[in-house]
């Protein structure tokens, strides 16, 4: 059994906090502006709000906050048109360190502090005038009637005078005598920086030098209605200049069962934009907190930009980090809910933006799939591929339906569903468009392509025969279609390089027997010429003939499987995909140039010197020119395999002049 010694309470005595409070309650120093900025702004709400309430019939005028710089006497002032503050009131709010005032007072006017609410929480940030200061004074006088002005002085230490004052106007004046060192805070251009950073849509005008140096209107406060496309696309350029305007954006505006306001904007993906890195700036009350919004935006929206503001954010002392809680979470799914819902609306009401914008919009919604299952759920059927076929008729174009938000109600949207293009005139597709669109031509199974430039010979083959490709071509699409076949287990996603389809090939072009006794057949001995020729037991030759007159002599596949494979090594081990060794040259027999090669190759076996003829060389070289061709579309040469490539079509080239 424990022996309990003694029993009381830890005493704290403001000489021990003190220095910590000067020291150490906020990393940068520049911080003090923003919080005595956000007092005086408090201070001319309360004002207003005992107005509102009867107990003050003096004139509220035009509040306003002036700051002033005296570079002689290394003073800055800060001065509010506010409540002010009695003796009494100094004593129990500026001598106690820590009780905040503010939670006082919106107890008491509670109701008008709803509809205006009080900056400041913690009580704390007048101290923070002592990271720069040497001394701090307070000159005030108190709305209330028949108070007297009154002056506090103090140097930093837990020392404070308290003095009657000739100031004769309702309001408060904090000025700084600045320490050595912190004389930055002395040149105007320092100060209109900080207020533009952390007060510029403060709602009070604040002037220096007498010219108002912020913006005091905060557009995501007000209604939606209320602003047009320029509204938006001017404070987007406000906020990120020199930026190419948004592809859209959203406005946040939400008061249950938490308070946030915003705007979120969906720039133009640039490839150095970091997908990782938030561009979002994060407000309390219209107070700059930060722009590292990794806590309170999903993961997948962090590229988004814009303003998030929200006073139920859980800020620790310094306002500038957040702490992690629940409300922090349910904040952030409303976020992802609203941009979900956002686009669900633009998908069905403006198609043609929405695919217009959809290379860049792609990109969130698929990332915002792979990482949130909510959102994957939200958005599985506005997302769009971009397909080969020509979906330019109205009676093409299938019947669509979008979930809307009003619980499990659907609405037809048919005539929405019309067929839209982008700037390039390509037309895009749902997967189940898709699907629905294909099943009697091959049912649940899907051929897409990457890459329109290299795979251009085998998207041109599988258009010739009338086949319809999907396009996953965006940096992120490795990484997505496992999530669509986990998402379609009956469906078999192919690309177009890994095979060919049963359609592609003309059966009637059976491939004859070339000698009875062995069954030897044309394709056996097409086979036998390259696989001699290339030299390489890891390729798998494969004759085969093709439908259409453009179809090309040869291709080179890689199986589904194997290619993955090679890109999931590739991955973790943080390296580029090596083309694997084991692939497939696929021969077209019914091209002209192969039935040449082949009566080219068997014109002459042996020269009359016993080594190979020249027919038999030239055979050779061109099936290697044939194979590497072929190979060209699906990887680069090295240095030593274009050399030979370059050489060998020259030699080729004066060979057949010579004929």
């Amino acid at each position: 059994m424990t022996t309990i010694l003694e029993q009381g309470n830890i005493s704290i005595h403001t000489e021990n906090i003190f220095p910590i409070i000067k020291k150490a309650l906020y990393s940068e120093h520049e911080i003090f502006l923003r919080e005595l900025v956000s007092n005086a702004v408090d201070a001319i709400k309360k004002l207003s709000m005992v107005a509102r309430s009867g107990e003050y019939s003096g004139d509220v005028g035009s509040p306003e906050i002036e700051i002033k710089i005296d570079k002689d006497k290394k003073t800055l002032s800060v001065s509010d048109t506010g409540i002010g503050m009695t003796a009494d009131e100094v004593k129990q709010y500026i001598n106690q360190v820590a009780f905040s005032s503010a939670e006082e007072f919106i107890t008491k006017y509670k109701d008008s502090a709803a509809e205006d609410p009080i900056i400041g929480h913690f009580g704390l940030g007048f101290y923070s005038s002592f990271m720069v200061a040497s001394t701090v004074e307070i000159d005030t006088l108190s709305y209330k009637e028949g108070a007297e002005a009154v002056h506090w002085s103090c140097d930093g230490s837990t020392q404070f005078e308290l003095s009657a004052s000739e100031r004769s106007s309702v309001g408060t004046t904090i000025t700084l005598t600045l320490m050595e060192g912190e004389e930055e805070y002395l040149e105007p251009a320092r100060i209109r920086q900080l207020i533009k950073t952390y007060c510029d849509f403060m709602p009070v005008p604040i002037k220096i030098d007498g010219e108002v140096v912020n913006k005091h209107e905060a557009p995501w406060k007000q209604s939606p209605s209320s602003l047009t496309d320029d509204d938006y696309l001017e404070f987007y350029r406000y906020l990120y200049p020199f930026q190419e305007d948004p592809l859209l954006w959203i406005h946040l505006n939400t008061d249950y069962p938490f308070v946030v306001n915003g705007i979120l904007y969906f720039p133009k993906l640039k490839p150095d934009i970091d997908i990782t890195k938030s561009s979002i700036k994060l407000y309390c009350n219209q107070v700059f907190v930060t722009d590292n919004c990794e806590e309170v935006v999903p993961r997948f929206l962090l590229p988004l930009r814009g303003v998030i503001d929200s006073t139920d954010i859980p800020l620790n002392v310094s306002r500038s980090f957040l702490q992690g809680d629940r409300t922090v979470r349910r904040i952030a799914d409303y976020i992802a809910k609203k941009v979900g819902d956002s686009l669900k609306a633009l998908y069905r009401d403006d198609r043609p933006k929405y695919i217009a914008s959809w290379q860049d919009l792609g990109n969130f919604v698929k990332f915002g799939s792979l990482n949130d299952d909510k959102f994957k759920e939200q958005v599985k059927d506005i997302l769009i591929f971009r397909t080969t076929a020509q979906l330019g008729n109205a009676e093409e174009a299938p019947k669509v339906e979008v979930q809307t938000d009003e619980g499990d109600a659907w609405s037809d949207v048919s005539e929405s569903a019309k067929p839209a293009t982008d700037a390039k005139g390509n037309f895009y597709t749902t997967l189940q468009e898709y699907l629905e669109r294909n099943k009697e031509k091959h049912e649940n199974r899907v051929f897409y392509a990457t890459d329109e430039v290299s795979q251009a010979t085998y998207i041109q083959l599988f258009k010739s025969q009338g086949l319809e490709l999907l396009f996953m071509d965006s940096f992120i699409d490795t990484h997505f279609i496992p999530t669509l076949e986990r998402e379609y287990s009956e469906v078999k996603f192919t690309r177009v390089d890994a095979d060919l389809d049963d359609t592609l090939l003309d059966k009637e072009k059976q491939s004859e027997i070339v000698d009875p006794a062995t069954n030897k057949t044309r394709d056996d001995e097409v086979k036998e010429m390259f696989e001699k020729a290339i030299g390489k037991p890891r390729v798998n030759v494969k004759p085969q003939a093709l439908k259409g007159e453009g179809a090309p002599p040869a291709m080179v596949l890689v199986p589904e499987e194997a290619r993955r494979m090679q890109e999931t090594m590739a991955m973790i081990q943080q390296q580029e995909m090596q083309f694997p060794d084991d692939h497939v040259l696929m021969v077209n027999t019914a091209h002209p140039l192969i039935q040449n090669l082949l009566g080219l190759s068997q014109s002459t076996i042996i020269g009359a010197d016993g080594g190979s003829s020249p027919a038999g060389d030239m055979a050779t070289m061109i099936c290697n020119q044939v194979y590497d061709t072929a190979l060209m579309a699906q990887k680069g040469f090295d240095a030593d395999g274009m050399k030979a490539y370059v050489e060998r079509s020259n030699t080729l080239l004066t060979k057949l002049t010579e004929r």
